[in-house]
């Protein structure tokens, strides 16, 4: 009884510790972020805008989709200001959550990855690569193209991570369905019907599971794939010779955002010249500013036309196509 009575008192504790320290903080020095970024991603650019602004920051991290359902009941109570993180598709699929903003700089961003309307913004452009273990693989049978992935050669050799933890997994089937001449239930069938069943429950565990051999190839991103084989893993990465996609991830405002003045000021800071200059030096990030030259030995990729609003009015559809296939497997 002694023990229960100490946790009880410790949570407590700690709870109106927390309550006094957010609310010992001016509302117009408040800032409430849900993020789907890595921490490693999101707390040094977060520190930085809070050192730099005096603005306290509350964070909410976790997967794509979960943040997303989070923020659509956090945004009808004016509990959220700003989505960061997830791919740009999935931000205009949701762009009902979401209100427009036009960001400061707006003139130096590229305008390919413009929202008409403002309802979200650029934060870094992420091309999607092919990684294999080369250990096991010899490079004149490395996946060369989107194609091949259906071959049975690949069958159950490649890891994907469950598409309702996963933004990316989102982005590899959209840019799946825009590369092939199929509808998209067809080539999403055939894509998925090759995992075999094996699909991995976050899209973090796919550089492992390929450097260690339990799959022999997977997709990722381009600045995943990078920091793996700078950290030693079995890996090598490809660029598909067809093309890949390359799209961003967003930051939005929140619709009924709380503290929405300094929610702009922080939209400004992900994209300015130092933030992005930053994400391109520390975490291979390709910046989406036009101002900013990559680094030298940066590979040019051949990028395909990725229709944003295509991929966004196909997300219920995908969702349902994949219940139903990798359901069925369970």
């Amino acid at each position: 009884m002694l023990l229960l009575s100490a946790c009880r008192q410790s949570e407590r504790s700690a709870l109106i510790s927390e309550i006094s320290e957010r609310y010992s903080v001016p509302g117009d020095k408040q800032l409430i972020v849900y993020t789907s970024h890595k921490e490693e991603v999101y707390l040094p650019i977060i520190r930085e805008f809070e050192n730099r602004t005096g603005i306290w920051v509350e964070i909410h991290a976790g997967g794509t989709t979960e943040m997303f359902k989070e923020v659509k009941e956090a945004a009808g109570e004016g509990a959220c200001d700003i989505m960061f993180g997830g791919g740009i598709e999935s931000v205009e699929a949701g762009k009902d959550m979401f209100m427009p903003y036009e960001v400061s700089g707006i003139e130096s961003l590229d305008a390919h990855y413009l929202s008409d309307g403002d309802y979200w913004t650029p934060f870094t452009e992420l091309p999607l690569v092919f990684i294999y273990n080369n250990k096991l693989v010899p490079e004149a049978e490395a996946p060369a193209t989107w194609a091949e992935l259906t071959e049975d050669k690949w069958k159950g050799h490649i890891a994907f991570a469950d598409l309702h933890s996963s933004g990316t997994s989102y982005t590899i089937l959209s840019t799946i369905s825009q590369m092939s001449d199929k509808t998209l239930k067809e080539s999403m069938t055939d894509f998925l019907n090759n995992l075999d069943g094996r699909v991995l429950t976050s899209s973090g565990q796919i550089i492992e599971q390929v450097s260690d051999g339990s799959f022999l190839m997977g997709i990722t991103l381009e600045e995943t794939a990078k920091k793996a084989i700078l950290a030693g893993y079995d890996i090598t990465m490809v660029y598909p010779a067809d093309g890949t996609s390359a799209v961003p991830d967003g930051v939005a405002m929140v619709k009924n955002a709380p503290h929405s003045y300094n929610a702009g000021l922080f939209i400004d800071f992900v994209t300015d010249y130092d933030t992005q200059a930053y994400a391109m030096d520390e975490f291979y990030r390709r910046p989406v500013r036009t101002d900013i030259i990559l680094p030298e030995g940066t590979e040019a990729i051949d990028q395909i036309d990725f229709d944003i609003e295509k991929s966004a009015a196909e997300e219920e559809e995908i969702f349902n196509l994949w219940d139903e296939i990798i359901g069925k497997e369970d």
